[in-house]
Protein backbone atom coordinates (compact mmCIF):
# COMPACT_ATOMS: atom_id res chain seq x y z
CA UNK A 1 0.00 0.00 0.00
CA UNK A 2 2.81 2.40 0.85
CA UNK A 3 4.48 1.89 -2.57
CA UNK A 4 1.17 2.35 -4.38
CA UNK A 5 0.52 5.54 -2.40
CA UNK A 6 4.00 6.96 -3.21
CA UNK A 7 3.65 6.14 -6.91
CA UNK A 8 0.20 7.73 -6.99
CA UNK A 9 1.52 10.83 -5.23
CA UNK A 10 4.51 11.07 -7.59
CA UNK A 11 2.23 10.73 -10.62
CA UNK A 12 -0.02 13.47 -9.26
CA UNK A 13 2.99 15.81 -8.84
CA UNK A 14 4.24 15.09 -12.36
CA UNK A 15 0.81 15.80 -13.84
CA UNK A 16 0.59 19.04 -11.87
CA UNK A 17 3.98 20.14 -13.17
CA UNK A 18 3.04 19.31 -16.76
CA UNK A 19 -0.18 21.31 -16.46
CA UNK A 20 1.66 24.24 -14.91
CA UNK A 21 4.34 24.27 -17.61
CA UNK A 22 2.00 23.65 -20.54
CA UNK A 23 1.23 27.36 -21.17
CA UNK A 24 4.98 28.08 -21.26
CA UNK A 25 5.65 25.20 -23.62
CA UNK A 26 2.88 26.10 -26.03
CA UNK A 27 3.53 29.85 -25.98
CA UNK A 28 7.28 29.67 -26.70
CA UNK A 29 8.03 28.86 -30.36
CA UNK A 30 10.82 26.32 -30.81
CA UNK A 31 10.73 26.58 -34.59
CA UNK A 32 9.82 29.20 -37.14
CA UNK A 33 6.72 28.36 -39.17
CA UNK A 34 5.47 30.11 -42.27
CA UNK A 35 2.35 31.25 -40.44
CA UNK A 36 4.21 32.77 -37.48
CA UNK A 37 3.80 36.54 -37.19
CA UNK A 38 5.85 38.73 -34.93
CA UNK A 39 6.76 42.39 -35.03
CA UNK A 40 10.15 44.04 -34.59
CA UNK A 41 8.84 45.60 -31.38
CA UNK A 42 7.92 42.18 -29.97
CA UNK A 43 11.32 40.74 -30.81
CA UNK A 44 12.99 43.74 -29.20
CA UNK A 45 10.91 43.52 -26.01
CA UNK A 46 11.50 39.77 -25.60
CA UNK A 47 15.19 40.24 -26.34
CA UNK A 48 15.54 42.74 -23.50
CA UNK A 49 13.79 40.29 -21.15
CA UNK A 50 16.27 37.60 -22.19
CA UNK A 51 19.14 39.75 -20.87
CA UNK A 52 17.55 40.34 -17.49
CA UNK A 53 14.87 42.32 -15.70
CA UNK A 54 14.58 46.07 -16.30
CA UNK A 55 16.06 46.65 -12.85
CA UNK A 56 18.98 44.32 -13.52
CA UNK A 57 19.71 45.95 -16.87
CA UNK A 58 19.66 49.47 -15.48
CA UNK A 59 21.71 48.63 -12.38
CA UNK A 60 24.70 47.30 -14.35
CA UNK A 61 26.10 50.75 -15.14
CA UNK A 62 29.50 49.57 -16.30
CA UNK A 63 30.67 46.23 -17.64
CA UNK A 64 34.06 44.64 -18.09
CA UNK A 65 34.50 41.29 -19.83
CA UNK A 66 37.90 39.58 -20.01
CA UNK A 67 38.95 36.41 -21.75
CA UNK A 68 41.09 34.62 -24.31
CA UNK A 69 41.27 35.24 -28.05
CA UNK A 70 42.36 32.78 -30.74
CA UNK A 71 43.02 34.25 -34.19
CA UNK A 72 43.03 32.26 -37.42
CA UNK A 73 43.92 34.26 -40.53
CA UNK A 74 44.16 33.60 -44.25
CA UNK A 75 45.58 36.38 -46.41
CA UNK A 76 46.29 35.30 -49.97
CA UNK A 77 48.79 32.45 -49.49
CA UNK A 78 49.57 33.24 -45.86
CA UNK A 79 47.85 31.21 -43.15
CA UNK A 80 48.46 31.34 -39.42
CA UNK A 81 47.13 31.28 -35.88
CA UNK A 82 47.96 33.12 -32.68
CA UNK A 83 46.57 33.18 -29.14
CA UNK A 84 46.06 36.25 -27.01
CA UNK A 85 43.76 38.08 -24.61
CA UNK A 86 40.69 40.28 -25.01
CA UNK A 87 39.03 42.90 -22.82
CA UNK A 88 35.83 44.85 -23.39
CA UNK A 89 35.00 47.71 -21.03
CA UNK A 90 32.00 50.02 -21.27
CA UNK A 91 29.88 52.58 -19.47
CA UNK A 92 27.12 54.87 -20.81
CA UNK A 93 28.11 55.60 -24.45
CA UNK A 94 31.79 54.93 -23.81
CA UNK A 95 33.50 51.71 -24.78
CA UNK A 96 36.99 50.31 -25.19
CA UNK A 97 37.73 47.06 -27.01
CA UNK A 98 41.23 45.61 -27.07
CA UNK A 99 43.00 42.38 -27.94
CA UNK A 100 46.68 41.75 -27.20
CA UNK A 101 48.96 39.14 -28.77
CA UNK A 102 52.58 38.07 -28.10
CA UNK A 103 53.83 38.92 -31.60
CA UNK A 104 55.99 41.91 -32.63
CA UNK A 105 54.24 42.24 -36.00
CA UNK A 106 50.78 41.81 -34.49
CA UNK A 107 50.76 43.12 -30.92
CA UNK A 108 47.16 44.26 -30.59
CA UNK A 109 43.79 45.40 -31.90
CA UNK A 110 42.47 48.51 -30.14
CA UNK A 111 39.30 50.59 -30.47
CA UNK A 112 37.93 53.27 -28.18
CA UNK A 113 35.02 55.70 -28.08
CA UNK A 114 34.68 58.27 -25.30
CA UNK A 115 31.17 59.32 -26.33
CA UNK A 116 32.48 61.96 -28.73
CA UNK A 117 35.81 60.90 -30.18
CA UNK A 118 36.50 57.55 -31.85
CA UNK A 119 40.10 56.30 -31.82
CA UNK A 120 41.83 53.29 -33.34
CA UNK A 121 45.22 51.81 -32.47
CA UNK A 122 48.23 50.98 -34.64
CA UNK A 123 50.22 47.79 -35.16
CA UNK A 124 53.22 50.11 -35.40
CA UNK A 125 53.51 53.84 -36.16
CA UNK A 126 51.51 54.60 -39.28
CA UNK A 127 50.37 51.00 -39.82
CA UNK A 128 46.98 49.60 -38.90
CA UNK A 129 45.65 46.05 -39.08
CA UNK A 130 43.00 44.91 -41.55
CA UNK A 131 40.36 44.98 -38.80
CA UNK A 132 41.43 48.40 -37.54
CA UNK A 133 41.38 49.80 -41.07
CA UNK A 134 37.91 48.38 -41.74
CA UNK A 135 36.37 49.74 -38.55
CA UNK A 136 38.11 53.10 -38.95
CA UNK A 137 36.37 53.55 -42.30
CA UNK A 138 33.08 52.05 -41.10
CA UNK A 139 33.13 53.63 -37.64
CA UNK A 140 29.33 53.51 -37.37
CA UNK A 141 29.56 49.86 -36.23
CA UNK A 142 31.57 50.93 -33.19
CA UNK A 143 30.19 54.37 -32.40
CA UNK A 144 26.65 52.97 -32.39
CA UNK A 145 27.63 50.56 -29.60
CA UNK A 146 26.90 47.53 -31.76
CA UNK A 147 30.27 45.82 -31.54
CA UNK A 148 30.40 43.31 -28.73
CA UNK A 149 26.64 42.86 -28.60
CA UNK A 150 25.14 42.49 -25.12
CA UNK A 151 28.62 42.17 -23.63
CA UNK A 152 28.70 45.95 -23.80
CA UNK A 153 26.71 48.46 -21.74
CA UNK A 154 26.57 50.54 -24.92
CA UNK A 155 24.39 47.92 -26.70
CA UNK A 156 21.97 50.24 -28.55
CA UNK A 157 18.90 48.05 -28.11
CA UNK A 158 18.99 48.84 -24.40
CA UNK A 159 17.91 52.41 -25.26
CA UNK A 160 16.91 52.37 -28.91
CA UNK A 161 14.72 55.48 -28.69
CA UNK A 162 17.55 57.52 -27.20
CA UNK A 163 19.76 56.49 -30.10
CA UNK A 164 17.31 57.73 -32.68
CA UNK A 165 17.80 54.41 -34.47
CA UNK A 166 15.13 52.07 -35.84
CA UNK A 167 14.76 48.33 -36.40
CA UNK A 168 12.68 46.65 -39.08
CA UNK A 169 11.61 43.02 -39.11
CA UNK A 170 13.51 41.28 -41.93
CA UNK A 171 12.19 37.72 -41.81
CA UNK A 172 13.84 34.58 -40.51
CA UNK A 173 17.05 32.67 -41.08
CA UNK A 174 19.25 30.15 -39.30
CA UNK A 175 22.31 30.62 -37.12
CA UNK A 176 24.22 27.49 -36.10
CA UNK A 177 21.31 25.39 -37.41
CA UNK A 178 18.83 27.16 -35.13
CA UNK A 179 15.99 29.39 -36.42
CA UNK A 180 16.48 33.08 -35.84
CA UNK A 181 14.50 36.27 -36.32
CA UNK A 182 16.23 38.98 -38.34
CA UNK A 183 16.03 42.70 -37.64
CA UNK A 184 17.51 45.34 -39.91
CA UNK A 185 19.22 48.02 -37.83
CA UNK A 186 18.92 51.56 -39.18
CA UNK A 187 21.12 54.11 -37.37
CA UNK A 188 20.01 57.72 -37.08
CA UNK A 189 22.85 58.72 -39.37
CA UNK A 190 22.69 56.94 -42.73
CA UNK A 191 25.42 54.43 -43.47
CA UNK A 192 26.78 52.48 -46.45
CA UNK A 193 26.88 49.38 -44.24
CA UNK A 194 23.88 47.07 -44.08
CA UNK A 195 23.43 45.93 -40.46
CA UNK A 196 21.39 42.82 -39.64
CA UNK A 197 20.72 41.52 -36.14
CA UNK A 198 19.74 37.90 -35.44
CA UNK A 199 17.80 36.60 -32.41
CA UNK A 200 17.09 33.01 -31.44
CA UNK A 201 13.38 32.34 -31.98
CA UNK A 202 13.05 30.39 -28.74
CA UNK A 203 15.16 32.37 -26.27
CA UNK A 204 15.27 35.74 -28.09
CA UNK A 205 18.95 35.99 -27.23
CA UNK A 206 21.11 37.98 -29.62
CA UNK A 207 23.14 35.40 -31.56
CA UNK A 208 24.60 37.33 -34.50
CA UNK A 209 25.26 40.74 -35.98
CA UNK A 210 26.21 40.89 -39.64
CA UNK A 211 27.67 43.92 -41.42
CA UNK A 212 27.79 44.02 -45.24
CA UNK A 213 29.10 46.53 -47.71
CA UNK A 214 29.87 46.37 -51.43
CA UNK A 215 32.10 48.98 -53.04
CA UNK A 216 31.77 49.12 -56.82
CA UNK A 217 34.75 48.77 -59.15
CA UNK A 218 36.53 52.04 -59.83
CA UNK A 219 36.13 53.52 -63.29
CA UNK A 220 38.59 55.29 -65.55
CA UNK A 221 37.84 57.47 -68.58
CA UNK A 222 37.71 54.37 -70.76
CA UNK A 223 35.58 52.29 -68.41
CA UNK A 224 36.77 49.93 -65.67
CA UNK A 225 40.33 50.75 -64.66
CA UNK A 226 42.19 47.47 -65.12
CA UNK A 227 45.16 48.81 -63.21
CA UNK A 228 43.19 49.30 -60.02
CA UNK A 229 40.08 47.20 -59.75
CA UNK A 230 38.27 44.83 -62.08
CA UNK A 231 35.42 43.95 -59.79
CA UNK A 232 33.58 45.16 -56.73
CA UNK A 233 35.13 44.85 -53.29
CA UNK A 234 32.95 43.05 -50.77
CA UNK A 235 33.26 43.51 -47.04
CA UNK A 236 31.50 41.31 -44.51
CA UNK A 237 31.99 41.29 -40.75
CA UNK A 238 30.10 38.82 -38.57
CA UNK A 239 29.84 38.65 -34.78
CA UNK A 240 28.47 35.41 -33.30
CA UNK A 241 27.44 35.04 -29.66
CA UNK A 242 26.68 31.83 -27.77
CA UNK A 243 27.08 29.95 -24.48
CA UNK A 244 24.90 32.34 -22.49
CA UNK A 245 25.27 32.15 -18.72
CA UNK A 246 24.18 34.22 -15.76
CA UNK A 247 26.73 36.82 -14.67
CA UNK A 248 25.52 38.92 -11.77
CA UNK A 249 21.88 39.37 -12.72
CA UNK A 250 22.43 39.41 -16.49
CA UNK A 251 22.44 36.60 -19.05
CA UNK A 252 25.52 37.24 -21.17
CA UNK A 253 27.40 35.30 -23.86
CA UNK A 254 30.65 33.59 -22.90
CA UNK A 255 31.60 32.55 -26.45
CA UNK A 256 32.14 35.33 -28.97
CA UNK A 257 33.37 34.94 -32.55
CA UNK A 258 34.36 37.82 -34.79
CA UNK A 259 35.01 37.22 -38.50
CA UNK A 260 36.08 39.67 -41.19
CA UNK A 261 36.00 38.70 -44.87
CA UNK A 262 37.22 40.92 -47.69
CA UNK A 263 36.93 39.95 -51.36
CA UNK A 264 38.64 42.14 -53.95
CA UNK A 265 40.42 41.91 -57.29
CA UNK A 266 43.78 42.08 -55.51
CA UNK A 267 43.01 39.03 -53.37
CA UNK A 268 40.81 37.76 -50.57
CA UNK A 269 41.41 37.75 -46.83
CA UNK A 270 39.73 36.07 -43.90
CA UNK A 271 40.36 36.79 -40.22
CA UNK A 272 38.53 34.94 -37.46
CA UNK A 273 38.86 35.63 -33.75
CA UNK A 274 37.37 33.06 -31.38
CA UNK A 275 37.00 34.46 -27.88
CA UNK A 276 36.03 32.84 -24.59
CA UNK A 277 34.99 35.26 -21.85
CA UNK A 278 35.63 33.99 -18.34
CA UNK A 279 35.74 37.05 -16.11
CA UNK A 280 33.01 39.67 -15.72
CA UNK A 281 32.90 42.76 -13.53
CA UNK A 282 30.13 45.31 -13.05
CA UNK A 283 29.88 48.86 -11.70
CA UNK A 284 33.64 49.35 -11.66
CA UNK A 285 35.34 52.73 -11.94
CA UNK A 286 36.72 53.08 -15.47
CA UNK A 287 39.54 55.52 -16.25
CA UNK A 288 38.26 58.11 -18.73
CA UNK A 289 41.67 58.19 -20.43
CA UNK A 290 41.36 54.52 -21.26
CA UNK A 291 38.74 55.20 -23.93
CA UNK A 292 41.31 57.07 -26.06
CA UNK A 293 43.42 54.20 -27.41
CA UNK A 294 45.41 56.40 -29.78
CA UNK A 295 46.73 58.79 -27.14
CA UNK A 296 47.36 55.91 -24.74
CA UNK A 297 48.98 53.67 -27.35
CA UNK A 298 51.84 52.89 -25.05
Amino acid sequence: MTKIFLRSRALTLVCALVVACLPLITSTPSTVRAGDKISAEEVLAKHLESIGSAEARSSANSRIAVGSSHLVFKVRNNVGTIDGRVVLGSIDRKVVYAMSFPAPNYPSEKFGFDGKKFTVGYLKPGVRSTLESFILIHDIVFKEGLMGGTLSATWPLLNLADRGAKVNFAGTSKVADRPAYKLEYLPKKSSDVTITLYFDTETFRHVRTQYDRVVGARLSAGGIDNQTSERATRYQMIEDFSDYKLEGKLNLPHAYKLELNIESSTGNSNHKWEMILGEFMFNQDLDEKGFDVETNAN
